[in-house]
């Protein structure tokens, strides 16, 4: 295409309008980590723990995570981990 149509082109336009829309929904279903404070994640973990979700390992101050098997020395990791993990399984479930 040559001389001023080409700047008209507007063929692809939707696609591309439509590719950023499902990127703006794939990123409002997925969870935020980064507003998970100290107090919200220690409360979460009381919650893991109380469910048994979360076992702690008190000589070797671990919380081990018993769906995924694995160890965190943070509860602000855990948390983070759990939220994520979560939302990994819930896509999953969803998908199925």
């Amino acid at each position: 295409m040559s001389g001023p149509d080409r700047y008209d082109d507007t063929a692809d336009d939707h696609e591309r309008f439509e590719a950023e829309l499902l990127a703006q929904d794939q990123d409002a279903r997925s969870p935020s980590t980064a507003d998970l404070d100290d107090e919200t994640a220690r409360q979460l973990v009381r919650e893991l723990l109380d469910a048994g979700t979360v076992t702690p390992v008190v000589d070797q101050r671990l919380l081990v995570h018993e769906p995924s098997d694995t160890a965190f020395e943070s509860m602000q990791q855990l948390a983070v981990f759990h939220t994520g993990w979560m939302a990994a399984h819930d896509a999953g479930e969803a998908d199925e």
